[in-house]
């Protein structure tokens, strides 16, 4: 069993993971963007759940809408960006 606790700070940080998945924590400021067009991960599973705020998950050439309480699943080998739209 792994445990952690989340903490927020600028950028994308990992709180735990093993070779299939991995949580962590992750704060983009407004008009910022984490990962890009080519950004993958070959070994595992992201979950993206938003806690606050307004943005778009940007998967494989499609765009999803993110706000509070959104929860999407990035699988390993994804294309993935994800940008804050909001104004926090």
């Amino acid at each position: 069993m792994k445990h952690a606790s989340v903490t927020y700070a600028k950028g994308f940080h990992v709180l735990i993971g093993d070779a299939r998945s991995q949580a962590a924590s992750m704060v983009i400021e407004p008009g910022g963007r984490e990962g890009g067009p080519d950004n993958r991960h070959h070994g595992a599973d992201q979950w993206l759940y938003v806690e606050s705020g307004h943005g778009e998950a940007r998967i494989n050439g499609h765009t999803y809408p993110l706000e509070a309480g959104s929860l999407v699943l990035i699988q390993r080998g994804d294309r993935h960006e994800i940008v804050n739209t909001g104004r926090s």
